[in-house]
């Protein structure tokens, strides 16, 4: 293992990006998001997605020099038209405007179009509970993953995310997607030979695999929950897909042409301001939400995010650790 701290993990990430053509602004968002996620002790969206990344912009499947436009949709939508580049950029220049139109309206929409998106969704969720606000997101991806009782790929993984504010504590924020594990956990399972747990996929036949290659090739993930992780994965397509104009996770498959690019298509955000519904009585209610918090650690349960706060209070102090072969494959793309 490599140990870095995190100063050098963005540093590497970020030169990495400007090597290979991204611009300033594309390269510090992306590694600011890459560098969150590993030092948040997820891996599977940390500095590994910068290799996906360069990947994508070779394939000519990403635009390394994008500038978002900002459109004023409605008087509570703001739509961000990513001009075909990370998904970073068009939410960093959105954020703004949703934010004053949360506040105005007490609730508001973010539609990004046209982006290409890799990511974790809490680093952005983050960026609302931060301000006080509540906050919901998803999209789509590419499809990977079949539904309950079937054996093709239908939905992306399709992940969703949910941020609330809490007073001088670590915000609550769950972040997972409708499949039963991210792709990047299989694709580090590939990555490191090791075979992966029973009911993460199924090969071309439908039967149940736990060999990440012939998952990831050949077969189909699956979702969690099983009909009900389907039902979730199908409201993502469409609430991220066609409710925003822009393409399901088959559509954005199909967009990348076996290029095997990080997916092209939509996010939905949206936002809710606690005080514009509350008014007066605000602190009152956010109160009673601290109690149901506290029934739930108060029995010794796990909130979640508070295992990916433990680990970012441990990167700061210690720095991160990546696989050597990882980081020789990320030196190589400096050569």
């Amino acid at each position: 293992m490599i140990r870095l701290t995190l100063i050098e993990a963005h540093a590497l990430a970020e030169s990495i990006l400007l090597h290979n053509g991204f611009n300033l602004a594309h390269a510090r968002a992306v590694a600011t998001t890459v560098t969150a996620g590993e030092r948040d002790g997820c891996a599977s969206h940390g500095l590994y997605r910068v290799l996906g990344c360069v990947n994508s912009l070779r394939a000519g499947k990403v635009s390394a020099t994008a500038e978002p436009e900002v459109i004023n949709q409605a008087p509570s939508i703001v739509r961000v038209d990513a001009g075909g580049g990370f998904s970073q950029l068009a939410f960093q220049a959105g954020l703004p405007l949703l934010t004053e139109k949360t506040r105005a309206n007490g609730i508001a929409a973010l539609a990004i179009n046209r982006c290409v998106h890799f990511s974790a969704l809490w680093v952005e969720i983050e960026q609302l509970t931060a301000a006080g606000l509540v906050a919901l997101a998803c999209n789509p991806s590419h499809a990977w993953v079949a539904p309950a009782g079937g054996r093709l790929p239908v939905f992306g993984t399709n992940p969703i995310a949910f941020g609330w504010p809490r007073q001088g504590q670590d915000p609550f924020v769950f972040d997972f997607a409708t499949s039963a594990i991210a792709r990047g956990d299989i694709e580090l399972h590939r990555r490191a030979g090791k075979a992966i747990p029973e009911g993460w996929g199924v090969d071309a036949q439908g039967q149940p695999s736990t060999d990440a290659n012939v998952v990831l090739d050949s077969g189909a993930m699956l979702t969690f929950g099983g009909h009900k992780g389907s039902a979730l994965a199908a409201m993502v397509e469409l609430i991220a897909g066609p409710l925003i104009g822009d393409l399901t996770s088959a559509e954005s498959l199909a967009y990348d042409a076996g290029s095997k690019s990080s997916p092209y298509h939509g996010e939905l955000i949206i936002a809710f301001d606690p005080r514009r519904f509350l008014g007066d009585s605000t602190e009152v209610h956010l109160a009673r939400a601290e109690a149901l918090f506290q029934g739930i650690e108060g029995q010794g349960a796990r909130l979640p995010s508070q295992r990916r706060y433990e680990a970012r209070a441990r990167s700061f102090a210690e720095g991160v650790q990546i696989p050597e072969a990882l980081f020789n494959d990320l030196n190589a793309l400096l050569a």
